[in-house]
């Protein structure tokens, strides 16, 4: 594809709660002020050059609802030539974003883009919209709506897996957070957010818990059994028959923190970025989508990207560093078993469990984390992903220049 990152930025993870997140009062189409300044400080850009701000968002209702990719251009004083859209694809969403810019660009609709997504679980609370898919008894039943952690207990139930595995996996996550955020790691792409008067609110991911250890994890009682109702139980047994017992092994402690956060990725094609001066950072080789049986689901993240790396004409072999979407810790050893991809390849410096999953953004934030650690290291691919409700995936291949 003629599709390259010039740069990537986003905020710190603040935790996704109306009472302790750090980035509670902050507005959503602030965060992304933010990030646009940066990125037109940093790059020298001309604000004029930039033709459509695609980026995701999940919850699309009150402070995030009314496009907020448009509304937030003209709140930070963008021009109104811009155009802005909006997409929902649930936690695939700041991929899709990128991929829609992608296609424009390797298309030759548009030179120059911005992706990436928003997400303030702290201001617009999950399920907040209210959505057919988990607010209709009908559309729940018909379309086998699954609480996410169901899904994680029905994955580590298939594999096998047991609770200290998963435990061990948890832990491991926030002692390679907590070690990349000490080292500096994260300081290229990070945006400090300041408030309207210029004073800090928050530098760093809120989520990470240095402290995490298999005690502590021992302590905490799984979370997800009485979200599996009598239809989705019976569902189970029929698509699965050879389960011999659904076990419940998560809890907060290997489950996702809930975040705020936001992120944005800058695109154009090569020749407008040697017209602009810009110096690419990676090339997009391939992107992929797939979308695997619903009750399931977290499994739909990986199969994108396989799928993506046969389309950038690769093996799981050729691909120097994964950052997959840490949805709970059984999709991860699942990643990890069926892909033969070891640790130190492996979400190296810990992921969305534990650095906080700010949904519409945290498909952006995974590529963004991804290349730093593969200029850091001087690496030639990598490959992210992430799955998303009802059995959505996204996945991408980049090859750092």
């Amino acid at each position: 594809m003629d599709v390259y990152i010039y740069d990537a930025v986003r905020t710190p993870r603040g935790k996704g709660s109306a009472k302790k997140g750090s980035l509670r009062d902050i507005k959503p189409v602030h965060l992304l002020s933010l990030l646009y300044e940066a990125i037109e400080k940093r790059n020298g850009l001309n604000p004029k050059e930039i033709e459509e701000v695609v980026l995701g968002c999940v919850g699309q209702f009150g402070d995030q609802g009314a496009n907020i990719a448009k509304v937030s251009t003209l709140y930070h004083g963008w021009p109104n030539s811009l155009v802005g859209l909006t997409v929902g694809t649930f936690c695939t969403s700041a991929l899709t974003a990128v991929a829609d810019a992608a296609a424009k660009i390797h298309a030759g609709f548009n030179q120059l883009m911005l992706a990436g997504g928003v997400e303030m679980l702290s201001r617009v609370p999950m399920f907040a919209d209210h959505g057919a898919l988990f607010s209709d008894e009908e559309v729940v039943e018909r379309a086998s709506f699954t609480h996410m952690g169901v899904a994680a207990d029905l994955i580590a139930s298939l594999e096998g897996f047991e609770r200290e595995e998963l435990d061990e996996y948890a832990v491991l996550s926030h002692h390679r957070a907590a070690y990349a955020t000490a080292q500096g790691y994260f300081q290229r792409s990070l945006i400090p957010v300041v408030n309207a008067e210029g004073e800090l609110v928050l530098g760093h991911d809120e989520c990470v818990r240095p402290n995490a250890s298999m005690e502590s994890m021992a302590a905490l009682q799984p979370l997800f059994e009485p979200h599996v109702s009598p239809s989705i139980r019976q569902k189970i047994r029929q698509i699965y028959p050879q389960l011999p017992e659904l076990r419940h092994f998560h809890h907060v402690g290997n489950s996702p923190a809930m975040a705020d956060g936001a992120c944005l990725l800058l695109l154009a094609n090569r020749a407008t970025g040697q017209r602009l001066g810009l110096k690419p950072r990676a090339r997009i080789r391939s992107l992929a989508f797939s979308c695997v049986e619903p009750i399931i689901m977290l499994t739909g993240g990986q199969a994108a990207i396989e799928k993506a790396i046969a389309k950038a004409k690769l093996t799981p072999d050729d691909i120097d560093l994964f950052d997959f979407a840490e949805a709970f810790s059984a999709s991860c050893l699942k990643f990890q078993r069926d892909l033969n991809v070891s640790l130190d390849r492996f979400n190296v410096n810990g992921g969305t469990m534990v650095m906080g999953h700010a949904q519409g953004a945290s498909g952006a934030m995974i590529v963004t984390t991804l290349l730093e650690e593969m200029e850091r290291r001087s690496l030639q691919f990598g490959a992210a992903g992430i799955s998303g409700a009802v059995g959505l995936g996204a996945g991408i291949v980049i090859e750092r220049l």
